[in-house]
């Protein structure tokens, strides 16, 4: 026992929960969220200016250093930002989990299933769309969600589909096959930040029990910051993983990566 608390200290001391789910497995359930960085907006910075500088491969390895537990990207058919190369460079570079989302139509179909990554997020984004706006009405799009995840599933890739915390969406993604949601999360910041934290959340864990019990696995993602994280998780007990880019990113511009992604993980703790 004496051991346990003077390893939870050190846990504290170094900013890092993996290191408890290494050490305590059966004592893990509060540290199980993972923490998975998108690295678009450091794609954006490269493009903008031509060459290789921040160096993107090279970013993502250090984001794992400092203790994320996945790289996301989401490549558009533009390649505004993530290039599909890019998608295929990072396979060998990263070491823990790799998410690929975007929409699935046939070029990002073919390149997923050529990269294998550990997961796929379906995102219903238009063409010209700036950012993510909307989940998917896995009712409307009931046969293409089936299909389209059944050919993933069928390469051994996890998958996951973005959707808003509505239950009738959560029960017909569940009858899509998907192993996992995404919460679509601007609902929630937008909330929080108006100080209503408290309806704001509702219908997320209401979405999230509804998920857990159809055997679901949660993740959410879209305007999560180091403002409003802790208290999404620690109303939200089912969830796997958030996927977070833009604010981690704005945020590390002062603080840093090395010292902001312990932040997270703090707070997912």
């Amino acid at each position: 026992m004496r051991l346990f608390f003077f390893c939870k200290l050190l846990i504290k001391k170094w900013n890092s929960p993996r290191l408890f789910v290494f050490l305590f497995p059966n004592n893990c359930n509060e540290f199980m969220t993972k923490l998975s960085v998108n690295i678009n907006k450091l794609a954006t910075l490269r493009n903008a200016r031509g060459g290789n500088v921040p160096d993107l491969l090279m970013a993502a390895s250090d984001i794992e250093r400092f203790g994320a537990e996945g790289i996301t990207i989401h490549p558009r058919p533009d390649e505004r930002h993530i290039r599909y190369q890019d998608a295929r460079d990072l396979k060998s570079v990263v070491t823990t989990e790799y998410n690929i989302e975007g929409n699935p139509n046939e070029k990002f179909i073919a390149l997923v299933l050529e990269v294998k990554p550990t997961q796929v997020t379906l995102v219903p984004d238009a063409v010209d769309a700036i950012t993510s706006n909307a989940g998917w009405d896995a009712i409307t799009h009931a046969d293409f969600l089936k299909s389209t995840i059944a050919r993933f599933k069928a390469a051994g890739i996890r998958t996951s589909i973005f959707i808003d915390p509505v239950l009738t969406q959560i029960e017909a993604a569940a009858a899509t096959g998907t192993d996992r949601i995404e919460l679509y999360t601007e609902a929630y910041a937008d909330g929080f930040s108006q100080g209503n934290k408290e309806a704001a959340i509702a219908p997320y864990k209401a979405a999230a029990t509804m998920a857990k019990s159809l055997d679901l696995g949660v993740n959410a993602g879209h305007d999560l910051s180091l403002d409003n994280i802790a208290f999404f998780k620690s109303e939200i007990k089912e969830l796997d993983e958030v996927s977070i880019g833009h604010a981690l990113i704005c945020e590390s511009l002062y603080m840093g990566l090395e010292n902001v992604i312990p932040m997270y993980l703090k707070a997912l703790s």
